[in-house]
């Protein structure tokens, strides 16, 4: 089936949306690896894989990297693969004097990228099977990008080939993700030509789309993307996963410490937390939560929560881990130490952050969590 087929079948639709946080996407990836294997068991196909299930996935920054691996079909524990055998390489020590610029070298992130994706991959690629969605940051005109592989989508129509590189389709993938995670401070921005004009590209962290799963909602349902998918509790399910949060990770902060250095690396964890936040809340008051930790302590987990729209307009569930004290306690992992698993760049510690996911994943996905949904 075509993306355009996909896109027209009847029926209920399913969307995994994805957040970034650096390397902290292995967490992701073993709650996707907990999801999967439930879905093979809900559906009887024990060679399935969460394309075949889901008809939407969108991802951001390190989430973008993982959504375009299941995009193209790969299977979890490939993935898995990919980032327990890269993630040292991907990110890789700059050189001294790079580093008055950036925490991280590219140049190892851009090889593996081109390696698992394909260097002549194209965003209109029939080797996607289903809907992507990539977010990232234009630099050059100061917006959020969310770029998709819609073919009626305004810029991916047939008729923009007229002019040579002024269709998105026609852009290499694997340079459209490297652009969603490009973390300023850690890693350098990526240029990418559209047409006559070449863009400055960021990490889509340092939007308000670091979870993209609202906007992915939108893009599936708003008139001018050219999707008008249906709307309703039964018709739509959109799952959305996290890279784990740290309320706590900065209780003993002093105002003393907070010097250029100090705002220059922890202002897009800061970002990126504020934002998924607020999606999430969207998402839960929007939708019907089925699954999630509460967002804090006044609204809680919003499951059975009425918002303004009665009924709700999509079935709901969030996935994701709190990295404190406390939430490591509560997962069982009491021996992790929250500040091995708390950065975006702890390479050291891919085993750990590995055990929170499967912890997670362990815990909250169940079969009823999709029930309703085949």
């Amino acid at each position: 089936m075509t993306v355009q087929e996909r896109i027209a079948v009847p029926g209920p639709k399913k969307i995994l949306a994805l957040d970034g946080g650096g390397i902290r996407g292995i967490l992701t990836i073993e709650i996707l690896a907990a999801i999967e294997k439930t879905l093979r068991e809900h559906v009887n196909k024990k060679d399935m894989v969460l394309a075949d299930y889901f008809d939407f996935v969108a991802g951001t920054s390190t989430g973008a990297i993982i959504s375009t691996c299941i995009s193209l079909g790969m299977p979890v524990d490939a993935i898995r693969k990919f980032y327990t055998d890269s993630g040292a390489e991907m990110f890789d020590k700059a050189f001294f004097l790079k580093l008055l610029h950036h925490k991280y070298s590219d140049e190892k992130l851009k090889g593996k990228l081109q390696e698992v994706i394909g260097k002549n991959t194209t965003l209109g690629s029939d080797k996607l099977k289903t809907l992507l969605l990539l977010v990232m940051r234009n630099a050059t005109t100061d917006s959020p990008w969310l770029v998709t592989n819609n073919p009626a989508a305004k810029y991916n129509r047939p008729e923009r080939r007229q002019n040579p590189g002024d269709c998105n389709l026609d852009i290499p993938l694997w340079q459209l993700v490297r652009a969603s995670t490009a973390a300023p401070v850690f890693f350098p921005p990526e240029e990418v030509q559209f047409g006559k004009k070449k863009f400055i590209f960021v990490d889509g962290g340092i939007t308000t789309y670091n979870n993209p799963a609202f906007a992915a909602f939108l893009t599936a349902t708003v008139e001018p993307y050219n999707v008008n998918w249906k709307t309703g509790e039964q018709e739509m399910l959109v799952v959305s996963v996290g890279t784990g949060v740290s309320p706590d990770a900065n209780e003993n902060l002093d105002a003393s410490n907070m010097n250029l250095v100090y705002n220059a690396s922890r202002i897009p964890s800061a970002l990126m937390l504020a934002a998924s936040n607020e999606q999430d809340f969207l998402c839960r008051t929007f939708g019907r939560c089925v699954s999630g930790l509460p967002i804090d302590r006044e609204v809680g987990d919003m499951i059975d929560k009425r918002g303004p729209v009665q009924p709700k307009l999509f079935t709901y569930m969030r996935f994701n881990a709190e990295l404190s004290r406390q939430g490591l306690n509560d997962l069982g992992l009491s021996d992790i130490n929250p500040k091995d698993v708390q950065k975006m760049d702890s390479v050291e510690h891919i085993n750990k952050l590995q055990r929170v996911g499967r912890a997670v994943g362990a815990r909250y996905v169940t079969a009823d969590c999709f029930s309703g949904f085949r």
